[in-house]
């Protein structure tokens, strides 16, 4: 069966779903799946308008029209198709609700055109050829597929490396709603997604951010840091390595010598300060419990929450102890203490990256 017969079959059957409770319209509208990847400050109540931005951190759910329903099922049929990862088709999805809201423009800044707001003057192709949502996703697909790593990558670097955006970090934003999004739609249309959830992890340990390791754990020059460091920019989301329920929400931040109160409404000093800043610890199965320290504003968790593996817990920053933005993250398997986080994290299918130093 040719691909946009396959499409036209899978567009129908997913837009229908947008009408359909417990279907796609059932998430995109907060269903239970979807609501367990919020903040405790979101319900399903605070949905974002169509077409509009989510907010800073693990957005809130979106409404779609079949409009959009239909150029995103495109995006994933196409990626399918293609034998394109799963990964790629989130971050295909996440870049055109940024582009264009899902919606297949006519035109846009200078001469951008369709979902992805390409331009026929740097070399895509047609105006027409671009408003082709399956030619256009095509093409997406093809540059995405020759940039080295980009399944490793965060997805706006994935996105921005494609794009060369203006705005490099709009697509990260997205990240939640495309995930979501495309698991809806493929499983409408019976395609395998791997294990891909709503909260962006394809297992039951991720990532807390992608990132290389810097400082290690209890070096010889640090030999009381019991974590490693993962630096990334300021905003990055932080996500929970696994499921499990948030032990402690606080903010750790005091004067090296008087032991006064630093805050944690601006960043710290790594001489002048001591403490983890605004921190967050999740306990997990198996007696593990995870820490992450640093962030750049209250966590979007509270005590006692059950959060899923890969749901956003909050933003990276600089509070506490700290030199620069970068994620502090640390494991404790009890009664033993805490352990290497890198060879731990190996195990869990869910590596960090390279240590530094």
């Amino acid at each position: 069966m040719k691909i946009r017969t396959v499409i036209s079959t899978i567009v129908a059957a997913a837009a229908a779903l947008v009408l359909c409770a417990g279907g796609l319209g059932g998430l995109m509208a907060g269903g239970a799946d979807a609501e367990a990847c919020l903040p405790a400050s979101m319900s399903p109540a605070s949905a974002t308008p169509v077409g509009s931005d989510p907010p800073t951190g693990w957005p809130g759910p979106s409404r779609w029209t079949d409009e959009q329903v239909s150029n995103a099922a495109a995006i994933v049929t196409t990626g399918a198709h293609l034998a394109v990862p799963v990964r790629g088709w989130v971050i295909a999805v996440a870049t055109a609700m940024q582009e264009s809201s899902l919606r297949n423009l006519p035109g846009g800044d200078r001469d951008s055109v369709g979902l992805f707001q390409q331009r026929p003057s740097q070399g895509w192709g047609t105006p027409t050829q671009l408003q082709d949502p399956v030619y256009a996703a095509g093409k997406f697909y093809g540059a995405l597929l020759t940039i080295d790593g980009w399944q490793n990558m965060p997805l706006t670097e994935a996105a921005q490396a494609v794009q060369i955006s203006a705005y490099p970090d709009a697509y990260a934003k997205w990240e939640g709603p495309a995930t979501a999004l495309v698991i809806a739609v493929a499983d409408s249309a019976g395609i395998p997604t791997t294990g891909l959830n709503e909260c962006g992890a394809a297992g039951p340990w991720t990532q807390p951010v992608l990132a290389p390791v810097g400082s290690g754990f209890r070096t010889q020059q640090r030999p009381q840091h019991d974590g490693v460091d993962l630096s990334v920019p300021r905003g990055t989301i932080i996500r929970a390595a696994s499921t499990g329920t948030v032990r402690t929400v606080a903010c750790n931040a005091v004067h090296r010598d008087s032991r006064a109160d630093w805050g944690c409404h601006r960043d710290g000093h790594p001489e002048l300060t001591r403490g983890c800043g605004w921190y967050v610890d999740i306990d997990h199965a198996g007696g593990v419990t995870t820490r992450y320290c640093h962030m750049d504003k209250p966590p979007t968790v509270a005590v006692g929450q059950h959060v899923a593996v890969g749901q956003p817990i909050g933003v990276v920053g600089s509070t506490g102890r700290s030199s620069g933005p970068h994620l502090h993250f640390e494991v404790h398997l009890h009664p033993t203490g805490p352990i290497d986080p890198v060879p731990f994290m190996a195990t869990q299918a869910a590596p960090l990256g390279p240590t530094g130093r």
